[in-house]
């Protein structure tokens, strides 16, 4: 480690030696109060690097972000700016330090990358503990930071540290399964596509030939150049591993947090327009996690905007400063949920006591096969409508609604399918469009052109876990494979995450049935600098491994049987005004 600098008003002390129970050493940086006088700590632990500036490694995200949101960047010199964890100019004046790990095997911390194993929770246990002993430390550790950053900290606190004292998830997804690999049991892609490019860029022994620091003059991956073959011996096959357990499995479980040990106070922010990745994890944590001293919080815009923005920072430290520095701002006082409510122009702030809302009515719209339409009443005749499944789908759409109306919460479905295969991936995707039939979308976690909600589920996997389903959350074990016969019907209860938008009056709103991923458009040209694929609404969380989805079983012809009852409908969390 090298002497502690001081700079910018910080006390920074570089490559800290972190030793965790196996014996490995990981490192971190410390950005710390100059008086030396004990503080609490806000920690992170993860792949990003440490040392990588956002400014470097996700140049199109800064820029955007720097551009539309000019409080990001004013009172900082931005020059310690990193992925998805604090700016440690803007927390550090109020007391706080503020601790990045390199998680092992990546950024300057040596070792075999393996995420979200038990390994690394307990590597992230171990830099807890480690934070609180530090003459520095006033041994209140909380833990802040977007996306894996906030994954983990699910993870972790099932292990319960003594000296974690509070969390701020935000958009951090976390059922493995459910929220990250296999929606509704569906390979996602992300994860294989996410480690080539943010991950294997910035793994420990890339040495000289990845980037250098340009504050400390340091290489991002460490002192030491490996060879290709070195540095695939000192990683896992992560998408080959994913695509290995296509079932919840004791791989997933281990991944996965234990809501029953969940018991540290936290805020759980989640992004309406996370679709295929985050916000499902953070409503969750919310309603399961074993807390009694609990928020949430959902938002809009971009993945990473609102954690940097003053809105987001605000409420991060009034939190903070209530349970790491036991400041009495009437924290406790606040009501539990703060919602964004997403109207098709604006968001508008709101408080309210629970999750779901109470007040709820849970309203059942029904799909017309004669007249394609989604309306309140059920259809008049039963009937079928066949689609391919490669193809796009079908869409049912309502008559312009005759007032403005609100739909905020979770989304369900129950539809009765059957397919000439042995199996069938539904696509539902619930949309808003204009009188004149042009559909509105929103600026997404990750794409600028996303629908109101989606969900998914393989029809082989539609055993239900009774303990834990609700009629507004039906919940999937995935424990096991039921094999369509070809041509005889199967209902399926279908889960679509949160949302909320409130639809002008004229507006109508649709259910689209398809085989295959939503496109806002077949090209858009857009891209970001981290991801591989054209960005044409649903971002990079895509569904197109021919492995897991091959076209002898998913290309096939899928066909609705809508009855005039039950097996046959859109349940939709619609939100009576306030009076």
């Amino acid at each position: 480690m090298a002497a502690t600098v001081v700079q910018d008003g910080m006390a920074i002390d570089r490559d800290v030696d972190i030793p965790v129970d196996d014996g490995a050493v990981l490192k971190g940086d410390v950005f710390r109060p100059i008086s030396g006088e004990p503080c609490p700590a806000l920690l992170t632990y993860g792949p990003y690097a440490k040392g990588l500036s956002f400014q470097q490694g996700y140049p199109t995200a800064w820029q955007k972000m720097a551009a539309s949101h000019p409080d990001v960047a004013y009172g900082s010199t931005n020059k310690y700016q990193n992925w998805e964890v604090v700016d440690p100019e803007k927390w550090v004046p109020h007391g706080y330090a503020c601790v990045r790990v390199d998680s092992r095997g990546t950024g300057r911390s040596p070792g075999f990358i393996d995420h979200f194993s038990p390994r690394e929770t307990r590597d992230f246990y171990g830099c807890i503990e480690w934070a609180a002993r530090q003459p520095w430390s006033n041994g209140r550790i909380g833990l802040s930071g977007v996306s894996y950053y906030g994954i983990n900290q699910w993870h972790v606190a099932s292990l319960r540290p003594p000296h974690l004292k509070a969390m701020c998830i935000w958009e951090g997804a976390a059922d493995w399964y459910r929220d990250m690999t296999h929606h509704g049991g569906i390979l996602s892609t992300f994860w294989a596509n996410w480690y080539d490019m943010q991950v294997k860029t910035v793994q420990y022994g890339l040495g000289e030939r990845g980037p250098r620091n340009p504050v400390s003059g340091l290489w991002v991956c460490g002192d030491e150049t490996l060879s290709d073959d070195e540095l695939a011996r000192n990683r896992c096959s992560f998408g080959e591993d994913i695509l290995k357990h296509p079932l919840d499995d004791d791989y997933h479980r281990a991944r996965s947090p234990q809501w029953d040990k969940v018991t540290v106070p936290f805020l759980s922010a989640a992004n309406w327009g996370g679709q295929g990745l985050h916000p499902r994890g953070n409503f969750e944590g919310f309603v399961r996690a074993a807390s009694e001293e609990k928020w949430l919080e959902a938002h809009g815009l971009e993945h990473w905007t609102h954690f940097y923005t003053d809105y987001g920072r605000t409420l991060q430290k009034a939190f903070f400063d209530y349970y790491l520095k036991g400041e009495d701002n009437g924290w406790r006082e606040r009501p539990r949920v703060l919602l964004q409510v997403r109207h098709v122009d604006r968001f508008e702030e709101r408080s309210e006591a629970e999750w779901p809302l109470e007040r709820t009515a849970w309203t059942r719209f029904y799909l017309d096969p004669a007249s394609q339409t989604l309306s309140a009443s059920p259809p008049a005749t039963s009937g079928s409508v066949p689609f391919d499944a490669a193809g796009d789908g079908l869409t049912f759409l309502s008559e312009p609604l005759i007032e403005e109306t609100e739909i905020t919460g979770p989304l369900a479905a129950r539809l009765r399918v059957s397919s000439s295969t042995s199996d069938a991936d539904l696509f539902l995707v619930f949309r808003v469009f204009t009188a004149d039939l042009r559909e509105i979308v929103f600026v997404g976690a990750i794409d600028p052109h996303t629908p109101v909600a989606q969900g998914w589920l393989r029809a082989s996997h539609r055993k239900l876990d009774s303990r834990l389903s609700k009629p507004w959350r039906p919940y999937h074990s995935h424990d096991e494979k039921q094999p369509l016969v070809p041509g005889q019907p199967v209902d399926l209860d279908i889960e679509l995450w949160p949302t909320s938008i409130v639809v002008p009056a004229g507006c109508r709103i649709a259910l689209s049935v398809r085989g295959r991923d939503y496109e806002w458009q077949k090209t858009t040209g857009l891209r970001l600098s981290n991801f591989k694929n054209e960005l044409t609404g649903c971002g990079p969380f895509l569904h197109d491994d021919p492995r897991d989805r091959p076209a002898s079983v998913f290309a096939g012809r899928t066909t609705l049987h809508l009855d005039d009852h039950e097996a046959n409908y859109l349940l939709l969390p619609m939100i009576p005004r306030k009076q």
